[in-house]
Order: structure tokens, then sequence, then C-alpha cells
């Protein structure tokens, strides 16, 4: 049995008069990809941003990797490997994608920024830099501007940018959002590969992608778990799909 890498146990949260997480009990063991669905409004941000240290929960403790959690900030969750896509929220679009990636293990390492200009001679920046582009599928765009990607380039960069930090775990929240079919086919392939390698926490709306890719599902409606299984569980859960039901029940068209 894989041992558990992270493990939330009894997490609350509230906003004033608005519960966005209650009781949320969740464990994910090492090399599970585990999907977190839910209608608009059921938390899924809070959730995250409670894992990633930007929000603190009023109640309940966070384990990750053996260590509790639940007070770090957010650079000491960084270092015991837990790595967020999007969690640096402006790419450099004047610089190229490379030095993107490099700054991001300049970052995670604990250098200055001050000395970033000279650090783009740095092999022992850009080597683990080029090694994540070349995981991300970006590897012939290395000395592109980041301005001139696409949408769906920008994603896989900012996974890139995760990939550089070498994560034990990727909290990957709504990677698909704005991308076309083609785009969407193209990342569910790389997350496909990515989750042979990495235990991967998805929170994502498209459907069709969460039950492509997920070992397991957590369904969460007004800050509540209300149902975890394998997706073929997920798909016949009668909870779950009256939960879906004001969504034209999305889980259901992909029986």
């Amino acid at each position: 049995m894989a041992e558990t890498l992270l493990h939330i146990e009894g997490v609350s949260k509230r906003f004033g008069g608005v519960t966005a997480s209650e009781n949320v009990s969740l464990v994910v063991p090492a090399g599970e990809l585990h999907a977190i669905i839910g209608p608009n409004g059921a938390g899924k941000t809070t959730l995250i941003g409670q894992l990633t240290g930007e929000i603190t929960p009023d109640a309940g403790h966070i384990r990750f990797a053996d260590a509790d959690i639940t007070a770090l900030p957010t650079y000491q969750r960084s270092t015991l490997g837990l790595a967020r896509s999007f969690q640096i929220t402006s790419l450099f679009l004047d610089m190229s994608v490379l030095d993107n990636v490099a700054l991001a293990v300049q970052a995670h390492d604990g250098h200055s920024f001050r000395f970033w200009r000279p650090a783009r001679k740095q092999e022992s920046l850009r080597a683990p830099a080029r090694a994540a582009l070349a995981r991300s599928g970006l590897a012939s765009r290395a000395d592109v501007p980041v301005a001139d990607l696409s949408h769906g380039e920008h994603r896989q960069l900012e996974i890139a940018m995760a990939l550089a930090t070498r994560p034990r775990m990727l909290l990957l929240d709504e990677p698909m959002a704005g991308m076309g079919p083609e785009e969407s086919a193209r990342l569910v392939a790389l997350l496909r590969e990515l989750k042979k390698e990495y235990t991967i926490l998805l929170i994502e709306h498209d459907m069709e992608a969460v039950f492509a890719l997920a070992d397991r599902i957590s369904v969460l409606v007004y800050g509540r778990v209300i149902a975890t299984g394998k997706p073929d569980e997920i798909r016949v859960n009668p909870e779950v799909r009256r939960a879906y039901l004001g969504e034209k029940d999305v889980v259901a068209r992909h029986v």
C-alpha cells in the first residue's frame, strides 16, 4: 500500500456567515492523481488556498510528507515539495520561456532576485529549467518570448515552473480553464505522462479531462466532501448526480 503523502483532517473555514470548508477530510497516497470536482461555489478555491498556505483554516489539520503544515507559510510548504501551478501569478511576458523557468528555480533555491541578470549565465539554474521545459513539452520554445506563446502554452509553462521546484506533489488549479478542445487534449496527454512520476491533486471543471485522468475523485458541495471514490463509483453516485443537476448533470454525460 502506497504511503500517504497528503492527509487533510477535519479542515473547516468560515468567512463571516459563509462556510467555505466544512470538516473536510481527505487522504491522497503517493502516486495517485486525485481530482476534486464540484459545482460553482463548492469551496474548491478555498480548499486549495488552505493547502498552499494562502488561507489559514479555522479548525483541522493538514499533513504533508509526515509533517504538520497547517500553520506553515507557503514557501516552507514549497520546500517540502508541495508545488502549485499558477502560484507565480504573473509570467514575465518580455522574457524568454527559459528565463521564466530559471527564475522559478532561482526563487525556490532562495537566491536573490537582484542577481538575476548574471544568473542567466548560471548553468545550475538553466539546466533544471531546460529539464522542466522538456518534461512539459516546451523544449522547442525555450528561447521564445513568453508574450508569443498561446494560452495553452502559458499553462504548460506554469506547470514547467512548478516542475522546476522538484516537487513531490503538484497542485493543479483549473489547468484547462479557457482552453479549446485541441489545447485541452494536449494538456490531458501531458498530465497522463506526469502522473507516472508525480502525485497530483487536480481541481478541474472539465469533466472529460477528470474522468480520463483521475485515479480517484472527491466531490465538494457547499464546502463538504459528499463522495470520494474511483471514477466509476462517482459516475453512479446518486448524491453526486443530484449535486450536478443544476449544471445539466455533467457527471452523467461522461458515463
